[in-house]
């Protein structure tokens, strides 16, 4: 569809902890940001996108710029972001499996994409399945109405049926008719093309 993907990996746990994972994408996106037009990319138009914890990275360093900064580049070198089923607001921690990744900071608020919505952030697209018990829909729900509270771009899209793995599996050619995401993040890319 005319992009060019960079397609990068991040430590998880228990190699690491709350905030590593976000400074790795961070690092990716400051290459990306770097090395793109060798690739026939434009610097200009970089997104991030992510699905589940990616979507988390992503729309953390769209919204948190001390990531981006420390790496060398900034949340204004980004053209948007887009977060596939992702967790942006779940305070208190209930999951056992996710206490330990997260709770190694005393202001728990920090590790909340929604603490730093604001009206000067890149554009967001943030999808979801109205069916997603793994992630529920309420993060997608509540960080778009922080944005637009705020002033900020962001666009929402809540697919009926669809579970956590179906948001993403719905990029494959097979399982396209399941719902609209690639049209989606297409749509939203074009009308964010600086």
């Amino acid at each position: 569809r005319g992009a060019v993907v960079v397609v990068p990996d991040y430590r998880v746990y228990p190699e690491v902890t709350f905030p590593k994972f976000v400074e790795d994408g961070a690092e990716a996106t400051a290459w990306a940001l770097k090395n793109i037009s060798a690739y026939g990319g434009d610097r200009r138009n970089v997104f991030l996108v992510g699905h589940s914890a990616g979507a988390y990275n992503a729309v953390m360093l769209a919204l948190d710029d001390d990531y981006l900064e420390a790496a060398g580049a900034s949340t204004r070198d980004l053209a948007g972001a887009v977060g596939i089923s992702g967790p942006y607001d779940f305070l208190p921690l209930t999951r056992p499996d996710v206490k330990p990744i997260f709770e190694v900071v005393s202001d728990m608020t920090l590790t909340q994409p929604i603490r730093f919505a604001r009206a000067d952030a890149p554009p967001l697209l943030l999808l979801t399945g109205e069916a997603d018990i793994t992630v529920g829909p309420y993060n997608t729900e509540h960080l778009a109405d922080r944005m637009r509270a705020l002033g900020g771009r962001v666009e929402e899209h809540l697919y009926p049926g669809i579970a956590h793995l179906g948001s993403v599996l719905a990029l494959a050619p097979a399982f396209r008719w399941r719902a609209p995401v690639l049209n989606d993040i297409e749509s939203f890319i074009r009308r964010h093309e600086r």
